[in-house]
């Protein structure tokens, strides 16, 4: 993301980051014989598939990682992320509710959702509690004018969340799953998208109805699982979503507000 199209900002690092860099152009290096237009990763949890991707930015380019305490915790426990030279990136913790000037004219807020410990934390085999703290966080960006909100992982959506993202220019949201038992189903694992804390598309508690009232001028769904039938263009579920005003985001996509 960008408020000047100078000054870049990715949010989350998945393991695929270095591709992501490679095949868009407003990321590659401008000036020198080293140099990155990206400012800083704003990360919104600690899960894997959201920290991985800070290895690839290892080459002593300055940036900052903006992530609440807690998520900075996680790194500070596993001393591979120290090949981020700490004289280099800084690591900025933001607190719940606390906006953060960005160059280029961008601010964002990182707020809690509702979320779950990633699974590599997580202590005992049962079923772990829904939590509203500073482990699972939306991250609320602006110009001051129009509000983007992302939110890659959320287990349930209560009604202060429906009020807040009410009005939104854009919204990116957990899609992990069509099914809360769709990967049980498949025979491609053991636990169910509430076990992992993330809320299914369909059905009369799903994203897709528990969001249908609200007023959002773009809806992008992310964070999809490679079983969710939603990936496939001619297939129902993707008609539904569709139907329902959801764009299911794909590598490449852009969007302009």
């Amino acid at each position: 993301m960008s408020g000047n199209g100078e000054d870049w900002y990715v949010i989350n690092a998945s393991p695929d980051l270095r591709q992501q860099i490679s095949q868009t152009a407003e990321l590659h290096p401008r000036h020198g014989l080293r140099s990155s237009p990206i400012r800083g990763i704003v990360l919104t949890g600690g899960d894997v598939d959201a920290i991985a991707g800070l290895l690839t930015l290892r080459e002593c380019e300055a940036f900052t990682l903006y992530a609440t305490s807690r998520v900075l915790e996680i790194l500070e426990a596993n001393p591979v992320f120290d090949v981020l030279a700490r004289d280099v990136v800084e690591r900025r913790s933001v607190g719940l509710g606390e906006t953060v000037a960005l160059e280029g004219g961008l601010r964002i807020e990182l707020f809690a959702v509702p979320g779950k410990v990633p699974l590599y934390l997580e202590e005992g085999a049962g079923m772990q509690p829904v939590v509203v703290d500073e482990t699972t966080v939306a991250a609320l960006i602006s110009d001051g004018i129009r509000r983007m909100f992302y939110i890659p992982g959320c287990a349930i959506i209560p009604d202060w969340l429906k009020v807040r993202l009410n009005g939104a220019d854009a919204l990116f949201f957990d899609g992990t799953l069509w099914s809360d038992d769709e990967m049980v189903r498949a025979g491609i694992g053991s636990k169910t998208g509430q076990r992992m804390g993330h809320m299914s598309l369909s059905g009369p508690q799903g994203t897709l109805v528990a969001l249908a009232p609200l007023s959002i001028r773009r809806r992008v769904l992310i964070h999809m699982n490679n079983s969710n039938p939603v990936l496939l263009a001619d297939s129902a579920e993707r008609a539904v979503a569709e139907q329902a005003g959801w764009v299911v985001g794909h590598d490449g996509m852009r969007m302009k507000l």
